[in-house]
């Protein structure tokens, strides 16, 4: 049952900061926080979306100076009236701001509860409320641009889109079983063929996203590999932007594998470093060789570090065989010292991208960047309001409603009976509606909110 009380968070970090925000949402809010709020004006008398300037008192003591916001419904997050209390940051004076909030009989908001609220009162759609949770969380400005888009609406506008012409032709369709003297649909499914065709393909589009979409979420599974010196390491720490491993010129000093995520020209990368690959007795650094080509087997991208100023041997050949059908990118690395391999020489054995590269002093970075965005995303995401899937729920939803429209599209082809039609379409329209909440029970909205931060 949706519950319509009064509630509050922290809607700040837990942590000591400059500034804290204790966040009040429900049809009391303002009248409660003005028990506790001593300023030149009662917060019930003041317009809204103003700032006030007084002090929280509490059992006759001053709790801390404050700025209070008083938003009045419905033009507020949850389009309940609101009030925020921004206070000094301390996790102390915070938790006694709330304790007072709490006091006047305010509920400790559940997690998520806010950006719940506002789904449930309508202000936005169940796919725009999961978009919340990813814009906080996105480590990487694509991934933060495409949480954004799908926050703005742009997802949940294609999805609604697709809808109105599902129950446009179901209705349509019961129209004319219901009344059949007046409406004719003889050749109707030749007229439906090609309407149902193009949502099928813009679905299918949609669902085509979503290996880029979790990369952008969870970040490009990057591993990097090479004989021992080859540089790996120093790669780590150049694109990491600090010393994350140890270099030495002792070789086999990476012995098992080591992880990163950083974030790359706008692109979050997992990156792993991995052992110097060589034929060896040495039974510890056996193990590591072994790791370093099992996370090779599951990575999205392979960074082959080949020391450019040694010749290649048959280390380097078990390497490139190896590899040879893979997403690869080779660096030649210490292009700073005489080089004695060159493209032409790795191309005999690969036919992946080779760039010139100093892991010593950064040279080819750049086209390193570039190559890896082209590589994945054609480097345009961030001009264009292109929406990749990222959550797995929305990419369930589509699958079904991608089956049933087949399902229509196939009884056409059998010169099926309309109501045929009818019903796969409204498991269509159905499953579509699950992404945006028009068909989804308490239960799961509940399990999806529990997955927010509660100052949300």
């Amino acid at each position: 049952m949706y519950k319509t009380d009064t509630i509050c968070a922290i809607a700040s970090a837990m942590t000591n900061a400059g500034i804290g925000i204790i966040r009040v949402s429900g049809s009391d809010a303002i009248e409660k926080v003005d028990r506790i709020y001593k300023g030149k004006q009662k917060l019930t008398e003041v317009e809204s979306h103003t700032v006030q300037y007084g002090h929280i008192v509490y059992d006759d003591k001053v709790i801390d100076e404050v700025m209070v916001l008083v938003l009045k419904s419905p033009r507020t997050y949850t389009t309940e009236d609101t009030v925020e209390i921004d206070c000094h940051g301390g996790t102390l004076v915070m938790q006694e701001i709330l304790k007072a909030v709490i006091a006047q009989g305010v509920r400790p908001a559940e997690p998520g509860e806010f950006t719940k609220r506002a789904f449930l009162n309508g202000r936005i759609d169940l796919s725009q409320a999961e978009s919340v949770m990813d814009v906080i969380s996105s480590n990487s400005n694509l991934a933060l641009h495409n949480s954004i888009n799908q926050l703005q609406g742009i997802f949940s506008d294609q999805i609604k889109d697709m809808r109105s012409k599902i129950i446009y032709e179901i209705a349509y369709i019961e129209s004319a079983l219901d009344d059949p003297e007046h409406i004719d649909i003889t050749g109707y499914g030749e007229e439906l063929l090609p309407k149902i065709q193009e949502i099928i393909d813009q679905i299918s589009h949609l669902l085509a996203t979503a290996d880029n979409g979790s990369m952008l979420k969870e970040g490009i599974k990057t591993t990097i590999i090479g004989k021992p010196n080859a540089g790996k390491s120093s790669l780590l720490n150049l694109l990491a932007r600090k010393d994350r491993a140890i270099v030495t010129d002792i070789a086999g000093t990476t012995r098992d594998t080591l992880e990163e995520q950083i974030s790359l020209n706008g692109i979050s990368l997992r990156i792993i470093d991995t052992a110097g690959i060589r034929h060896t007795e040495d039974v510890v650094e056996k193990i590591g060789v072994k790791k370093a080509y099992d996370t090779m087997e599951n990575a999205d991208l392979i960074l082959y570090v080949v020391d450019a100023s040694r010749p290649l041997d048959e280390n380097d050949i078990a390497i490139m065989e190896k590899i040879k059908d893979l997403k690869v990118i080779v660096l030649l690395n210490k292009t700073d010292l005489d080089p004695v391999v060159d493209a032409d020489e790795i191309h005999k054995y690969l036919s992946q991208d080779i760039l010139p590269f100093s892991a010593k002093n950064g040279q080819g970075l750049d086209y390193l960047e570039k190559m890896i965005t082209d590589m994945f995303f054609t480097g345009q995401i961030m001009d264009s309001n292109e929406v990749f899937l990222t959550n797995a729920r929305h990419i369930a939803a589509l699958s079904d409603a991608n089956e049933s429209l087949k399902h229509v599209v196939e009884s056409i082809s059998m010169d099926m009976p309309e109501d045929f039609l009818s019903i796969d379409l409204m498991d269509a329209y159905e499953s579509l509606g699950i992404i945006i909440g028009e068909s989804v029970e308490e239960d799961l909205v509940n399990e999806i909110f529990a997955k927010f931060c509660t100052g949300k």
